[in-house]
This record gives structure tokens, C-alpha cells and sequence, in this order.
């Protein structure tokens, strides 16, 4: 299925890498279809990757692992939020979080408050307000990326 992107322009898409967002994501509810895209020339997945909204090419969130940033992150979410997921296990539960680039890259920040929770085996997903208050809306990470990048062997 061809996909028209903002970012990478049309993609060709399997299906099966179709996630289902019944409540749709914040501030967009009726957009229920994405999928997690990323630019592979380089062999390997990148950090960061895009869920693009499949109906709407303009519509594509920078998103993380919440764990590459802070890998003891441990979100409080009320169960009835996952509910319509299915059956979540440590396999099958993929955590997400939006990134937000602005023009000063030193301010690059991820929204530890609203994750993107997805079912990989049934492909639904929600995105949750978690109930931990020490998790930040702008937890800036210019820094660590620095780190990782540095660790990798990157300038």
C-alpha cells in the first residue's frame, strides 16, 4: 500500500505495519491509522523514527524510546487505559514518546507524561496521561543524545 509522506515522500507499506489508535493520539482523535516509519539507508534503525498518520501525510510525530533517554522509566497507567490493546507482555508492549524539535537543537525535548503505548501482536495503540508526576512534558535531552552519540562512536 502506498503511503504519501510528509517526510519521505510516498512509502510503500506492508498492511501488517498498520497500528490502530481507536481514540486516535491528543489533539488529533479522529486520525486512527499510523505507522512506525524510519529512513533505513544506513542498514540500521535509528533512534528516533516517525508515526506517520496514514490518512494524512502532514500529520507525522517524531517519536523515542522512552528508554534510550531515562532507562529506568516506569509510567503509573491505569489498566482500563490498556484495555483495548489486549493482552500486554513484556514481547508485545512497545513504549513511545513524542520528540519536539525546535529551532535551537540544544532545546530538543521528549514528553514523558503522554506515552504511546502499542500492542505489537494486535497493533492497537493509545497514547496515556501518566499518573507519575515526576515525569516531565519537556524533559530536555540535548545531552544524553551528545552522550549516545558519543558512545557510538559519533562526533
Amino acid at each position: 500500500m502506498l503511503v504519501k509522506t510528509k517526510h519521505f515522500g510516498e512509502v510503500d507499506l506492508d498492511e501488517n505495519k498498520i497500528l490502530e489508535f481507536d481514540q486516535g493520539i491528543l489533539g488529533f482523535e479522529d486520525n486512527k491509522k499510523y505507522a512506525i516509519i524510519y529512513d533505513s539507508e544506513s542498514g540500521e534503525r535509528p533512534d528516533i523514527s516517525w508515526l506517520q498518520n496514514i490518512e494524512e501525510p502532514a500529520l507525522a510525530i517524531p517519536v523515542i524510546s522512552p528508554f534510550i533517554i531515562k532507562p529506568d522509566y516506569n509510567p503509573t497507567v491505569e489498566d482500563a487505559q490498556l484495555v483495548s490493546l489486549g493482552e500486554l507482555t513484556p514481547e508485545n508492549l512497545v513504549i513511545l514518546v513524542s520528540v519536539t524539535v525546535p529551532s535551537d537543537i540544544t532545546k530538543i525535548s521528549v514528553n514523558l507524561r503522554a506515552p504511546f503505548i502499542i500492542n505489537a501482536d494486535t497493533r492497537k495503540g493509545c497514547q496515556v496521561i501518566v499518573e507519575n508526576n515526576d515525569y516531565e512534558i519537556k524533559h530536555y535531552i540535548y545531552e544524553k543524545l551528545r552522550a549516545i552519540k558519543s558512545e557510538k562512536g559519533g562526533k
